[in-house]
C-alpha cells in the first residue's frame, strides 16, 4: 500500500482549516436540518474549533418545504445576530427543480450562492421531467447551476455526469460521501468524480451536530486531499 492509499482522520487532515462548507442546514427551524439555535450556535462552534472560516447556509426550498425567502431571511438576520464569532456566515437554499421552483425561477424569487451560483438538487432515485430543459432556463436567466451531491443520485453513470458538464453545469461534492457514510455504492461513485476532477465546491449537508462529530472521526483516503475543493 502506498502512502497516500492511507487514511487519516479528518480532524488531523488539516483539510478543514480555512475551508468554506457550501452546503449545510445549520439554519434552525426552517427544515428537516437543525431544530434549535442552540444546537446550531454549537455546530459554529465546533467549526470554529475544526478551522472552518466561511459557512453557506442552504435549506431546503422544495414543494414539500415551500419555504418563503423573505421568512428565511429573517431567521438568517436571528442567526447573525446571535452568533458572535469570526466565521463568515451567508444565506442561499437548496431548490429541489421541481413546479414550485420553476414558479420561483420565473419569478427571480431565489436564494443564490455567491456569482449567482444556484444550487440544485432532485430526487434520489429518477430526475424531474425536462431536466436539461430546466437547467438551460437557469441558465439563459443569468445563473450558473450548482447540482448538489451528484454522487447520491442512483439514476445517474458516468454518462449522464459527462453530459452534465459538458452543459456547464459545476457538482458540489457531499464530504461525507468520502467517509462512507451513504453506503458503497455513493463512496464508489464520489471517488470516481473526484478523480475525474468533477467537483467544484464541497459542502457538509450538515442536518444534526452528531453528524458533525462524526465527520471529525471519520477517515479519508490521504490522496483525496489535495483533490477536494
Amino acid at each position: 500500500m502506498g502512502l497516500f492509499d492511507r487514511s487519516i482522520k479528518v480532524s488531523a487532515s488539516g483539510l478543514l482549516q480555512g475551508w468554506t462548507d457550501w452546503h449545510c442546514h445549520i439554519l434552525p427551524g426552517v427544515d428537516d436540518g437543525f431544530k434549535r439555535i442552540e444546537d446550531s450556535l454549537a455546530a459554529l462552534v465546533l467549526y470554529e474549533k475544526a478551522g472552518i472560516k466561511e459557512v453557506w447556509l442552504t435549506p431546503h426550498i422544495m414543494e414539500d418545504i415551500p419555504n418563503r425567502t423573505s421568512a428565511l431571511r429573517e431567521r438568517f438576520v436571528d442567526l447573525t445576530l446571535s452568533y458572535t464569532g469570526p466565521i463568515r456566515l451567508h444565506l442561499a437554499s437548496e431548490n429541489m427543480m421541481d413546479a414550485l421552483f420553476e414558479q420561483r425561477l420565473e419569478a427571480g424569487d431565489l436564494l443564490p450562492l455567491k456569482d449567482r451560483r444556484l444550487l440544485v438538487e432532485t430526487s434520489y432515485f429518477s430526475p424531474p421531467i425536462g431536466m436539461d430543459d430546466i437547467l438551460t432556463d437557469i441558465k439563459s436567466r443569468g445563473y450558473f447551476p450548482v447540482l448538489a451531491h451528484p454522487e447520491r443520485y442512483m439514476y445517474m453513470d458516468s454518462r449522464r455526469y459527462s453530459a452534465l458538464k459538458a452543459m456547464g453545469i459545476e457538482f458540489q461534492l457531499n464530504i461525507t460521501a468520502l467517509t462512507g457514510a451513504y453506503g458503497p455504492e455513493v463512496k464508489s461513485k464520489a471517488e470516481s468524480l473526484l478523480a475525474a476532477g468533477m467537483y467544484n465546491y464541497c459542502g457538509t449537508d450538515l442536518h444534526r451536530l452528531s453528524s458533525f462529530e462524526h465527520l471529525l472521526e471519520a477517515e479519508l483516503k490521504k490522496k483525496y486531499l489535495k483533490r477536494i475543493p
